[in-house]
């Protein structure tokens, strides 16, 4: 993924930083970024009288909700430019598919512009989503690839 490429309606250049992260548990277990965060996972309650995950565990709705809290964040202080609080408030949710059809996240974001008025802020948030990495990569216009590796036993 390092050669400058087509992305939507723009070019993107070479990467400038690449995250690996590594799991062979699925969601329960361990999920691991190469030369940094190790987070213990456990799968979320579906159902309400489902029992709670350990203590300590995250899940894959609260990780991505964490990323694109960051992500959101950080690209609404470039666009409120400097002197305005900006806070972000991310919900992820799970969703049954279809029978033997898995399941499917949702995500809605609040972006909160202190003292900023509704129509600016709106056009603010519009302008962050537009310019953060992970709303463009859950917005389907980010070049994503799933490839299967066979490893020799």
């Amino acid at each position: 993924m390092d050669e400058p490429r087509a992305a939507g309606s723009a070019v993107v250049g070479p990467a400038l930083y690449t995250a690996v992260a590594r799991n062979s548990t699925g969601v329960t277990g361990e999920s691991v970024a190469d030369g940094g965060l190790a987070v213990a996972v456990a799968a979320p309650p579906t159902r309400a009288d489902a029992a709670q995950p350990p203590a300590g565990t995250t899940n894959p709705e609260e990780l991505l909700a964490l990323s694109w809290a960051t992500c959101l964040n950080a690209a609404a202080r470039v666009v409120a430019g400097p002197g305005i609080e900006v806070s972000a408030r991310v919900e992820i949710s799970l969703h049954a598919r279809g029978p033997g059809d898995g399941f499917e996240f949702s995500g809605r974001a609040e972006l909160h512009f202190d003292g900023v008025e509704d129509a600016r802020a709106a056009a603010l948030a519009d302008a962050a989503h537009a310019r953060c990495p992970v709303s463009r990569m859950l917005a389907g216009t980010s070049r994503v690839e799933v490839s299967a590796v066979s490893l020799p036993r």
